[in-house]
């Protein structure tokens, strides 16, 4: 089907199917942190020296990326989705089989890059098929694996590390990706764009080597491991190859990336606002495993089973979000929340190992309730002005805001860390950690101007509310 709205509607189990293959890549990625010690010892080499496995996925996520719109476009949404989630459980399988540390690197670059499809072109689907009035329901479905991926990761993976070996937190990814394939092959449409437009060669390889030169560099602020002075080139040559892009780019119809859809107000403060919070969720994850498992000596699997407040928050949310920004509206659910949000984080500096369990569960409720309805509102929002055509350009940016956002979030989360030990004696403890929570929680502030400057009524053919006065 060549068009750029599905001629079959919208089906609301289309955003459990997406919802679910994103589950899969949210969760296997915590499960990777979780077995690098095993993965290590059973390959012949240090934990230190796997980390270039994670670093491999990132940086094959980060070239891709910008492929994503133009792909989608070109051969289908339906047939690019089943493109990346056949080549992620390949990946999957692959990595289980690794004999060696290169033919695991190998596998996790196949696993980047089918990543980097997965996310822009799920979220096309369903911009695609479903009503605007449909979009906030619809939204909360893909916001889930989000938050809940890497809170329930955890003590899933260290369950299966105490009872099986670390090769099966790839091969449970089979019978998932089969499952999605047959139901994607069932209810997905296939949706074309009216017209193909050629690669961007050229522009693909700025856009990939400053993606990855940035991730690279944010990743590894602060390691011994990279010279600073090597770190430093990569950041700048990240940065400039980003800024050849840019000129490259301007003013061609067939660019892989396009920028004009950040001239549409509602976009602009979702994706750019937006970002505040999204450097502040990326560091979440980092923040409270610290604080958890070196902070207070629990246990990675006690520290998962608590963490997973948040993930039931996730869920509780679906219900409740579409009426709350119904009747509130985008706007006012932006501003509003983005306080409450962080008020919830920045209590969490008040945790101690003499808090009572019941204290931190609760408050680690609250604070993934809050966070799941902004990026339900964010994630809404961003499209509901755009037109047919700007859809894949506005999920490739949007796609690609995020990565950065986390590896910004975690480069700052342990920078305040790191001088925060220094300055309390060395070492990291539950009284060094607590000064990152503060300044991490206020980060989503500097998102409140963008929020303030958007009309009161924006976005309301989605969210259906109607400002009075």
């Amino acid at each position: 089907m060549k068009s750029s709205e599905a001629e079959g509607g919208y089906r609301p189990i289309i955003p459990l199917i997406l919802g679910g293959a994103f589950m899969m890549q949210s969760i296997n990625s915590t499960f990777v942190i979780n077995a690098l010690p095993a993965m290590a010892k059973d390959l012949g080499h240090s934990p230190l020296d796997l980390n270039v496995t994670i670093t491999a996925y990132l940086l094959a996520s980060a070239v891709f990326l910008p492929l994503s719109g133009w792909a989608a476009d070109r051969f289908g949404t339906r047939t690019a989705f089943l493109v990346s989630i056949v080549a992620f459980v390949t990946s999957s399988i692959l990595c289980g089989l690794a004999q060696t540390l290169p033919q695991l690197i190998g596998a996790r670059l196949l696993g980047g890059a089918a990543a980097a499809l997965m996310t822009p072109v799920g979220r096309l689907v369903l911009l695609r098929t479903a009503p605007k009035r449909e979009l906030v329901q619809a939204m909360s479905f893909l916001t889930m694996p989000l938050l809940i991926g890497p809170v329930i990761g955890p003590p899933l993976g260290g369950a299966i590390l105490a009872f099986a070996s670390w090769r099966w937190i790839f091969f449970v990814n089979a019978p998932i990706a089969v499952a999605a394939i047959i139901l994607v092959l069932r209810f997905i449409p296939e949706i074309r764009a009216e017209t193909r437009t050629r690669l961007d060669f050229r522009g693909f390889v700025l856009s990939g080597c400053g993606l990855a030169g940035l991730l690279f560099g944010l990743q590894n602020l602060g390691h011994a491991g990279v010279p600073p002075g090597v770190l430093g080139g990569i950041l700048a040559g990240g940065l400039f190859s980003c800024v050849l892009y840019y000129f490259h780019a301007r003013g061609r119809s067939e660019s892989l990336l396009d920028f004009s859809v950040l001239r549409v107000r509602t976009f602009y403060a979702a994706v750019v606002g937006g970002q505040f919070i999204r450097i502040m969720n990326g560091a979440t994850p980092f923040l409270l495993t610290l604080l958890l498992q070196v902070g207070f000596g629990l246990s990675a699997l006690a520290a998962g089973l608590m963490t997973f407040a948040s993930a039931a928050a996730a869920l509780a949310m679906k219900s409740v979000a579409p009426p709350i920004i119904r009747r509130f509206g985008f706007r006012t659910v932006l501003l509003v929340n983005t306080g409450v949000i962080v008020a919830t984080f920045c209590g969490y500096a008040l945790f101690t190992p003499s808090t009572s369990r019941a204290a931190i569960v609760g408050l680690l409720f609250l604070g993934g309730f809050f966070r799941s309805l902004q990026f339900t509102s964010l994630n809404t929002l961003a499209y509901v002005d755009l037109s047919p055509a700007e859809m894949s350009g506005g999920s490739t940016l949007l796609s690609m805001s995020q990565p950065l956002a986390q590896s910004l979030g975690i480069a700052l989360a342990a920078g305040v860390v790191h001088v925060s030990s220094q300055f309390l004696g060395g070492g990291v403890s539950a009284a060094a950690i607590a000064p990152a929570f503060v300044i991490v929680g206020l980060v989503p502030l500097l998102g409140l101007p963008f929020f303030w400057r958007m009309a009161r009524d924006a976005g309301s053919e989605a969210s259906g509310h109607r400002a009075v006065g």
